[in-house]
């Protein structure tokens, strides 16, 4: 079983950054893609950001193209999400995921078969 632990969020004012980074415990973390999902009170889970197996392809929401980068270090097993210029609409509980059957990118949640336990993070006006 893989185990995903997030970490580096919290509350920042609006137009600051925040750097969140996912650990991953899986043998083949290094050939499988990787995602960030966040989900706001009420609302459904939406995705951030993916980066294929190897990090040379990526891919991002529109609300946050240009404003978030999300990279992956495959010695160390883990994936950074690198948030800029941050909004109060970013607002959220951040999820980093993995997908076994899946190298290259993909925007969807079902495509991804293991989850981290989310990490708040909160952008006051």
């Amino acid at each position: 079983q893989v185990q995903l632990v997030e970490s580096g969020g919290g509350l920042v004012q609006a137009g600051g950054s925040l750097r969140l980074s996912c650990a991953s415990s899986g043998r083949a973390f290094s050939t499988d893609a990787m995602g960030w999902f966040r989900q706001a009170p009420g609302k459904e889970r939406d995705f951030v950001a993916t980066i294929n197996w190897s990090g040379g392809n990526t891919d991002y929401a529109e609300s946050v193209k240009g404003r978030f980068t999300i990279s992956r270090d495959n010695a160390k097993n883990t994936v950074t999400l690198q948030m800029n210029s941050l909004k109060p609409e970013d607002t959220a509980v951040y999820y980093c995921a993995e997908s076994r059957r899946f190298a290259g990118i993909t925007r969807q949640a079902p495509d991804y078969d293991y989850w981290g336990q989310g990490t708040q993070v909160t952008v006051s006006s």
